[in-house]
């Protein structure tokens, strides 16, 4: 952390998550005034959030990730057991009809955002393994096991936009290790058939589906959220509203300071602050393809190119649901949104993005 080879990218994620605790106090202010008398507690917390993420970012950058590679077997199994012991009840917070949290009161730990990082150094130690991928049985069904079996778990509690950021991410270190194209197919196709299975049997993702195609079919039900954010993105025209001057954050958007905060920010610093905040993102991406591509050890390579296109996918999909181009799927804007797990992991994540980038 703050070496020459990571000081750009350091001060790209810095800056990034200025703009969050901003973001979240602008966008939370009104609602958290009214749930608990403090304007800034929504702020306050993020500001705490960033500081542990901080002193963890500088902890992981300081780790070789050489020498955490032979614990990655471990870590991937005691991250599955955090996702079984999420699911038990007294154990488990329950929230917004997932229980995805351990924690007390407002103290919350999501398990899934840990499980993400241990997945993809499992998967990368298992790949850089192998010289090149020949056959599917023996070099990609294992890997393809430790995602389900965690996907699968993840289902259960339930949070589908966890688990398919994770998959997605799996599936871009897989291409980066050379694997034909043909395994994708016929995979896609499989994938394909038990999405169509997941949504079928969850009503609540079935509404998600058909609201996403036509939001105004039902405009106070499963609708709502996307129809709330397009009138908060509309009005912000090229320069905004004004900080702080957003409508929607007045009850209209729930809880704009989570999944949906993109939608505020468009609001109140229009296309132009808009068009700014994606080009930090595609600036840090950029950072972390560069790190990927200075790699030398497979090892290393696979673990830069997961946890950059976990950054990338979360913040595509993220960016797609707010505007109307994907369907709701519950997942935060990463180093914006409010979140003391996503946040805290993310940070730590670039971390060792940035360890990758000193060892090599």
């Amino acid at each position: 952390m703050f070496t020459k080879k990571t000081r750009l990218l350091t001060m790209l994620i810095l800056l990034l998550v200025i703009i969050g605790i901003v973001m979240v106090g602008s966008s939370s202010r009104v609602w958290a005034e009214a749930k608990f008398d403090n304007a800034h507690y929504f702020m306050e917390k993020q500001a705490m959030f960033a500081l542990v993420g901080l002193f963890v970012m500088y902890a992981a950058s300081r780790i070789s990730l050489l020498k955490l590679r032979k614990q990655a077997k471990l870590l991937y199994w005691v991250c599955i057991g955090t996702l079984v012991l999420v699911l038990i009840p007294g154990l488990g917070v329950a929230r917004n009809g997932s229980r995805s949290w351990f924690g007390v009161g407002s103290l919350l730990v999501q398990p899934s955002e840990f499980f993400k990082i241990a997945v993809i150094m499992y998967v990368s130690d298992f790949l850089a393994k192998r010289y090149r991928i020949k056959t599917f049985k023996r070099d990609l069904l294992f890997p393809g096991f430790l995602v389900a079996f965690g996907f699968g778990l993840i289902l259960l509690q339930p949070d589908f936009g966890s688990g398919l950021v994770m998959v997605c991410s799996i599936v871009v270190i897989v291409l980066a290790a050379d694997a034909p194209i043909s395994y994708f197919v016929r995979v896609g196709m499989l994938g394909l058939i038990g999405l169509g299975g997941l949504i079928i049997s969850a009503p609540y993702r079935l509404a998600r589906i058909t609201s996403f195609i036509n939001p105004w079919k039902d405009p106070l039900g499963a609708g709502f959220q996307i129809i709330q954010s397009l009138f908060a993105i509309a009005p912000g025209g090229i320069l905004g509203v004004g900080f702080d001057q957003s409508m929607q954050k007045h009850f209209y958007l729930p809880e704009p300071q989570t999944d949906f905060i993109f939608a505020i920010f468009a609001e109140e610093f229009g296309f132009l602050g808009s068009v700014l905040l994606i080009g930090l993102f595609v600036a840090v991406i950029y950072q972390g393809v560069k790190i990927a591509k200075g790699c030398h050890d497979p090892y290393l390579c696979y673990v830069a190119v997961g946890l950059t296109s976990l950054f990338a996918i979360q913040v595509m999909i993220n960016l797609g649901v707010v505007v109307g181009l994907f369907p709701v799927t519950g997942i935060t804007l990463p180093f914006i949104s409010y979140g003391g797990s996503s946040l805290v992991v993310m940070m730590g994540s670039f971390g060792l993005l940035e360890s990758i980038a000193n060892e090599e």
